[in-house]
């Protein structure tokens, strides 16, 4: 059998990329619904789970994200592999209508097996969270920044183009068994493996209409896929559960950030709180000794942490329903080598006394702080159902960086 195609018959190579893209597809679908369900009753919490369902969930969506990494690398491969090659005639030329759908059907495959890899790798690289790819790269693209937003959107762009594939690829489908079945022609074996003795096809040339078909059908999809809310920040409403009011404070914080990173199946993730207030006293003492006092008050529905950031809202972690703050009263002391934050840090329901230290920088009436600080998450009954750090590390980090200004 010739590895190259000829008008009348497919050759050795392009047959190899057709079965070996279906198989990917074939099996990354049906892992993809089965590690996106067994997700969803992990994020509910009225269904209870365990540590080995976590592990599970996330063993099946880096197999998924694997899959579709290679599907990309393999659909691209295909696509250049063909562009070198003579595109063999159509049976049923004759039958203009059948021809056009059929053409246009391959256009939209082609489209599906590279977007929906595409935006799957890219939701992937801008979000935190569990399950890695297992190739030796791409947790990380280049131009792909971390952000809730692009995440949310290429996540919901994956899901609208895997239904342009399911529906491409179950209309490829019945016009093979068509061609097969009803037409008794030649259309199905000569894709398959080995020789296969195929008629000369009728002379015909392939008409760019179908291409256009296909796009038009694809812009079609994006205009849908917006009218139901695809390309909405739904992050923009995530800090609804408090409302945390103003401050009295001598010190007014300009800018700052209040990041967790927390340890999901050996990989890290880091996230931030979008919202809190810190009421500042602070004067600096000429020798080590109190410096003055902190209330930072924290509201727990601002977290923003990648894709575990619903289950960490749940009844099992944040609580963010029954315990919309947390909070940190500390007195501030200066220290021989530095700067402590000492007092009790709440989180739900339980208190526990912390020290943060930190380094502070004095201009003028400005000041910037950084300090960071290591917790242990079952101190404050937060992910019981998770006793053992075989899913989830038990220590937490802490970070915090302000610029504040002393009030007039």
């Amino acid at each position: 059998m010739p590895s190259t195609n000829t008008f009348s018959s497919y050759g050795s190579v392009t047959k190899t990329f057709h079965w070996l893209t279906a198989l990917l597809i074939l099996t990354a679908l049906p892992l993809g619904w089965f590690a996106n369900d067994l997700a969803h009753a992990i994020y509910d919490p009225n269904i209870p789970t365990s540590e080995s369902d976590i592990a599970r969930a996330a063993t099946l969506f880096s197999l998924h994200k694997t899959i579709g990494v290679t599907v990309f690398f393999v659909a691209l491969a295909r696509i250049l592999w063909a562009l070198t090659q003579t595109k063999p005639g159509l049976l049923n030329a004759d039958n203009k209508p059948e021809a056009f759908a059929a053409e246009t059907v391959h256009w939209m495959l082609y489209a599906s097996l590279v977007l929906v890899p595409l935006t799957g790798w890219i939701h992937h690289a801008a979000t935190e969270g569990f399950a890695p790819i297992w190739w030796p790269f791409g947790q990380n693209l280049p131009f792909v920044p971390k952000s809730l937003y692009l995440s949310e959107v290429t996540a919901n762009l994956h899901w609208l183009f895997i239904w342009v594939l399911a529906g491409s690829l179950a209309l490829h489908i019945v016009g093979a068994l068509k061609h097969h079945v009803v037409d008794k022609d030649s259309t199905l074996r000569r894709m398959l493996p080995g020789r296969a003795d195929a008629p000369e096809p009728p002379t015909q040339h392939h008409s760019p209409v179908p291409a256009f078909a296909a796009l038009a059908i694809w812009g079609a999809v994006l205009v849908g896929g917006w009218s139901i809310g695809v390309f909405e920040d739904h992050a923009k409403g995530a800090v609804d559960a408090a409302e945390l009011g103003g401050v009295q404070s001598d010190w007014n914080v300009e800018e700052g950030t209040l990041a967790i990173t927390i340890s999901q199946l050996g990989s890290p993730v880091t996230g931030s709180f979008g919202e809190w207030t810190a009421a500042i006293a602070f004067e600096e003492p000429a020798q080590p000794g109190p410096a003055g006092s902190v209330d930072v008050t924290i509201a727990i529905a601002s977290l923003s942490l990648g894709t575990v950031t619903d289950q960490a809202m749940g009844a099992d972690f944040f609580d963010s329903v029954q315990f919309p703050t947390a909070q940190f009263k500390a007195d501030l002391y200066k220290t021989d080598a530095g700067y402590e934050a000492r007092g009790p840090l709440t989180i739900r329901d339980k208190s526990v006394d912390v020290i943060l230290p930190f380094s502070l920088q004095l201009e003028d009436n400005t000041a910037t702080m950084s300090g960071t600080l290591e917790l242990n998450r079952m101190a404050f009954d937060v992910g019981t159902s998770q006793p053992t750090e075989e899913s989830l590390g038990f220590n937490v980090t802490v970070s915090v960086e302000l610029t504040a200004k002393r009030s007039e």
